[in-house]
């Protein structure tokens, strides 16, 4: 289970969210990451939200496949130990504010002149340049100013935000898409480059035709609620149970297909509502009728007579429906995790799905500086040397 990544070495330098999210993606591929963390407490993330045993049971989520080194970047014995191991390195990955790394003599003309080849990701909220640059840049301001969190919510009421942290997770996955393109350049060119990824831009890269539409219309899209506005049908039912029903009946087979099941013959015949543009200028008249259907039925007999007519749809999970869900567990997405202590956690199995090279769990999260000795020693460091580096509190203990 080595991974189509395996021997990309990678440094992970940030923290929190974006940046350890990019190098999981790629350690779970195969990739050999070392995770940098100060010596005093290490990552924050070991202590956001439910804690098991002292440590967030998320930890084990981001930091899976990982081995981590501590160091007090600050300081210029540990910026010497990150050029040494950058010299050995593919790709390091960073997510501080523009103008940190450059301040520990860390930026990318410095690490490049010692490795040509080396590939640097750079998350910030507002990137390396422009007017913003210097701001702090969290997911959540990033949301708003990459325009989703205008569109979240009902219409007139305060725009909700997402329940996760989707800004630094889209920018991770842009980070990852441009270290993989990085490496394609650099099987030809024999060069490595900078990948900047700003996290407002990552959002704004998701918001399909909302600039063209203004651009070409002054239309500013607004927030809708359940449904999706200028595609028709598509939103949620209330059923008999109290529960929701969300059909997408927008396809104009499938909408054809939709009537027949609700009983409404009349609206699947009428040549006014067989293209999309003819069902959203009339989605009122169709949403009503879906709606007057599922009011009578249980959100189960929903889906199935629905399932049967081809007609996609489905129910909002929880995450009890999530552990519960058969097919989740049948796709390996509810992976299994043996703890120090003998118990197991359930995380989320590995994304994308490859089919002769995949990725998986090799390890579990680590301890706080747990590698910290077997990284010094690769690169070349005494016993002498370590424990000086560790009596300074330049590092702390294995």
């Amino acid at each position: 289970m080595a991974g189509p990544l395996a021997g990309l070495k990678v440094l992970e330098l940030g923290q929190l969210i974006a940046g350890p999210f990019a190098a999981k993606t790629l350690a779970d591929f195969g990739a050999e990451v070392i995770k940098v963390e100060p010596p005093a407490g290490g990552d924050p993330l070991r202590k956001w939200r439910l804690l098991k045993d002292g440590t967030s049971v998320w930890w084990q989520v981001q930091s899976r496949n990982k081995r981590s080194l501590t160091l007090d970047l600050k300081t210029v014995e540990a910026q010497d130990v990150i050029k040494r191991l950058a010299a050995e390195t593919d790709v390091v990955i960073e997510n501080f504010r523009p103008g940190a790394m450059e301040g520990w003599g860390l930026g990318p003309d410095d690490l490049q002149r010692i490795n040509p080849r080396l590939i640097m990701l750079r998350i910030s909220g507002y990137g390396q340049t422009g007017p913003y640059r210097d701001r702090p840049g969290f997911g959540v301001v990033a949301e708003a100013m990459g325009g989703l969190r205008h569109l979240t919510g009902e219409p007139g009421r305060v725009p909700v935000r997402v329940g996760v942290s989707i800004g630094d997770t889209l920018a991770a996955l842009h980070g990852v898409i441009g270290i993989l393109l990085a490496l394609q350049d650099r099987h030809a060119s024999g060069r490595g480059q900078v990948v900047d990824v700003a996290l407002y831009e990552a959002v704004f890269n998701c918001m399909e035709s909302l600039l063209p539409e203004y651009s070409a219309f002054g239309a500013v899209r607004g927030p809708a609620g359940s449904a999706m506005p200028g595609i028709a049908p598509t939103n949620a039912y209330l059923c008999a149970d109290g529960a929701y029903a969300l059909v997408a009946g927008n396809g104009d087979s499938i909408f054809k297909r939709l009537m027949g099941v609700i009983g409404r013959a009349d609206l699947a015949a009428d040549p006014k509502l067989a293209d999309n543009a003819g069902r959203v200028e009339r989605v009122a008249e169709i949403d009503q009728a879906i709606g007057e259907w599922t009011a009578q039925r249980t959100v189960g007999e929903v889906l199935a007579a629905l399932d049967a007519a081809s007609v996609p749809a489905g129910k909002i999970y929880t995450v009890a429906d999530i552990a519960a869900d058969p097919h989740y567990r049948a796709r390996g997405m509810l992976a299994q995790v043996q703890m120090e202590d003998g118990g197991t956690l359930e995380v989320p199995g590995v994304v994308p799905k490859l089919s002769r090279t995949p990725g998986g769990h090799r390890r579990n999260a680590p301890r706080l500086g747990q590698d910290t000795d077997d990284v010094l020693r690769e690169i070349g460091l005494s016993p002498s040397q370590i424990e000086a580096l560790k009596r300074s509190g330049i590092v702390g203990a294995s």
